[in-house]
This record gives C-alpha cells, sequence and structure tokens, in this order.
C-alpha cells in the first residue's frame, strides 16, 4: 500500500533520531534535490546520501519535533524544532520550516528554511 505524502514525511521525519544515510536516502528519487535554504542546494540521491552521511557524522541523532505539519496534494509543509544531538552530549534547538514534494511515493524536492547562525552554533 503506497503512503500518502503526510504518511511519507512522517515517517521520514522520525527516522532521523537515530539516523541511517541509506535508508533515508531511499526516500528520495533518483533526480531529487534537497536544499538547506542558506547552503546550497544538493542533487542526486547518491548526493543526498553522502550529504545526510557527513552531516549526522557529528550528531548521535536528530529529534523532529514536528509542531504542525499540512499537506495539499503532493506538497507537505511542516513547522519543527529540530534537536541536534552532538556526540559530546550538547543538544542544540533549531527552530525550521520544511517544505516536501513528492512524487511516486518518493521526495523530489525538499527544502529546509531556518536561521543560518543558529544552524552555526549547533556545528559547534
Amino acid at each position: 500500500m503506497t503512503r500518502t505524502p503526510d504518511e511519507l514525511v512522517a515517517e521520514f521525519c522520525a527516522l532521523w533520531a537515530s539516523p541511517d544515510p541509506e535508508k533515508l536516502a531511499e526516500f528520495f528519487a533518483e533526480d531529487a534535490v534537497y536544499h538547506n535554504i542558506p547552503l546550497s542546494p544538493v542533487h542526486g540521491r547518491a548526493a543526498i546520501e553522502e550529504f545526510i552521511a557527513g552531516f549526522t557524522a557529528g550528531y548521535d541523532g536528530i529529534d523532529f519535533a514536528v509542531h504542525h505539519q499540512v499537506s495539499y496534494g503532493n506538497v507537505v509543509m511542516n513547522e519543527r524544532t529540530d534537536t541536534l544531538r552532538r556526540k559530546d552530549g550538547v543538544a542544540v534547538d533549531l527552530p525550521v520550516a520544511g517544505v516536501f514534494e513528492i512524487v511516486d511515493d518518493r521526495i523530489v524536492a525538499w527544502r529546509d528554511y531556518f536561521d543560518l547562525a543558529t544552524f552555526t552554533k549547533a556545528m559547534g
């Protein structure tokens, strides 16, 4: 049974608590684009998996606390707080607004909007 776009995004967000880059990358279409808006976009599933692996290497996990999530057709938007749990025991909360576009049960575009200064603090 195919998931709704809303269900797919909820499942995807939950997996970041114990991130497995390969498993997370499976949610993306081959030609997907992942764009953390203050940074450069990442193109293609393989590059997205590589980005996720590099990014999550310094974290025990990232808890996505979704405060609001709405969907319309194949677009899902959520407002959330991502708690980045660094390996040194420090946790940093990052307020985020995310936009996901879903086609054929895969993410074709993911854009996250957040404050770069807060993100830089999280990077330690």
